[in-house]
């Protein structure tokens, strides 16, 4: 079976794996705004603010990909006692991930800021404390991982030095891990990898292995070189550097090194790529992948998620369509979550998102000329369309004449829609709430304040736009002639 192949099949066995992550998790926030004066009170600029992004990141992040991915995830950790510790649990539960949380009374959950402005991170801010957990959280740590490993197909540490990650809880996770045969996964931090002593693999980017080995990474024989002297020093079987643009390295003792290109066309956000990597190379040593072909399936993943806005997770079905053609086509035809996604990704260049939703269940010219207007005041249109029993809930049992997926096959074929929806709620405020469209746009016999998502898009500055109804045309006049 060629690699290619072995990595199809094997990403439909996924969601039969179980994977254990012990680690320190952390809330990502991402504030977008515009920049278009200079602070009078000192020389910096002024960022509008008009949306935000609340993100799982570190530890949280690596689960939120094994949940993408269909493996069933545990996740190991502590937060403060504290709202965004409380944001993070409800992600959590959200996503479906078992999730043994202890609260550390001594700190404050971890919540990394990041100020953007296009495409640009403008400043982070950090709120942290990353002095080691206390003895008692230490031991409730280690008490978890016991009962958790056994359940577990991997182990997955990940490190960011926040504290959780003790000398104390690194030794017993690796330790329960062999004696119950499991292979452990370590994200590190720092310069001490001996601390990971008895890991199967260690996946530190470039510049980890840089400061670890105190060797010089510019070329692939010095990376080569650095990680051998880890694996020797430290006691680890294999290490994966991910090394940005130049791909992946896999090193072990005993064989020769493997390196895999990087597979990214556009770079618009790295933050997490490192966790999504952990993440599919885990599973796809969980799923049974020789070291290398999951290496070759967490190249691509991370090669995904660059290409996205935020703390962003790839999805089987990306990795699939990389596998199949060599790219991840933007749909036109898309679920709410990749309209979600590739707004976020326009967003980032700056670009208008319009969104406008209806039935469209006999297409006339009042619909296109509606849409036509819709289209002039954006960059890229979404079209939301009620699915059938949405239809039938509002317009009574004889409609719609047409099923949603030819409704959607239409709309899509037009020029004027960028993207076409279906959602199967009576409105479209989940829809607008996913997505944030700069400019929300609605037929003029609608009051502004009576638009679904009027509140929604204004919290955040966005723009209701209504259209000039075309006389004389509507669905239901047109079927009354055609029965008549």
């Amino acid at each position: 079976m060629s690699e290619k192949s072995q990595l199809l099949e094997n990403l439909t066995s996924l969601q039969s794996t179980r994977i254990l992550c012990v680690g320190d998790v952390m809330m990502d926030r991402f504030i977008y705004g515009s920049i278009e004066r200079i602070s009078p009170e000192a020389p910096i600029p002024v960022l509008l603010v008009d949306r935000e992004r609340h993100m799982l990141g570190g530890a949280g992040n690596v689960v939120a990909n094994l949940a993408a991915l269909g493996v069933r995830a545990t996740l190991v950790a502590a937060v403060g006692a504290d709202a965004a510790g409380e944001d993070i649990r409800q992600q959590l539960t959200a996503l479906g991930i078992e999730a043994a949380l202890d609260v550390a009374a001594d700190r404050f959950t971890t919540v990394k800021s990041r100020f953007v402005c296009g495409a640009q991170q403008m400043l982070r801010v950090d709120r942290e404390k990353t002095n080691t957990i206390p003895a008692d959280v230490e031991n409730k740590i280690i008490d978890r991982i016991t009962s958790a490993v056994p359940k577990a197909d991997t182990v997955i540490l990940s490190d960011y030095k926040k504290g959780l990650l003790t000398n104390k809880v690194v030794a017993a996770a690796i330790t329960v891990a062999h004696q119950h045969g499991k292979p452990v996964i370590v994200d590190p931090k720092g310069q001490d990898f001996s601390r990971y002593q008895g890991a199967t693999i260690i996946t530190p980017n470039r510049k980890e292995l840089e400061i670890a080995s105190g060797l010089k990474t510019g070329t692939i024989d010095e990376i080569r070189a650095a990680a051998l002297k880890l694996i020797m020093d430290c006691g680890i079987e294999t290490i994966l550097v991910t090394c940005g643009k130049d791909g992946m390295l896999l090193v072990s003792k005993d064989t020769p090194p493997v390196h895999i290109p990087a597979r990214v066309r556009e770079v618009y956000d790295v933050s997490g790529a490192g966790d999504t990597a952990i993440a599919t190379f885990s599973a796809g040593i969980a799923v049974g992948l020789p070291i290398k072909n999951a290496a070759l399936l967490s190249n691509i993943a991370a090669g995904i998620v660059v290409g996205k806005s935020g703390t962003a997770t790839a999805r089987p079905d990306e990795i699939r369509a990389v596998l199949e053609d060599g790219i991840v086509k933007t749909p036109k035809l898309a679920t709410p979550q990749q309209a979600a996604e590739q707004a976020g990704r326009l967003h980032s260049r700056n670009h208008t998102i319009g969104f406008t939703n209806g039935c469209f269940d006999l297409l006339h010219p009042g619909h296109l000329s509606s849409l036509r207007q819709a289209k002039a005041h954006c960059d890229f249109l979404i079209v939301a369309i009620n699915s059938d029993a949405s239809v039938q809930r509002l317009k009574g049992p004889t409609r719609p004449v047409q099923n949603q997926h030819a409704r959607a096959d239409i709309l899509a074929a037009l020029d004027l829609v960028d993207m076409v929806v279906v959602f199967d709620e009576d409105t479209p405020l989940e829809l607008i709430k996913q997505i944030k469209p700069d400019v929300l746009i609605k037929g003029g016999q609608y009051k502004l304040e009576d638009v679904v998502g009027y509140d929604v898009v204004m919290s955040y500055s966005g723009r209701i736009i209504r259209t000039e109804m075309k006389a004389g045309f509507s669905t239901t006049n047109t079927l009354s002639k055609i029965v008549g």
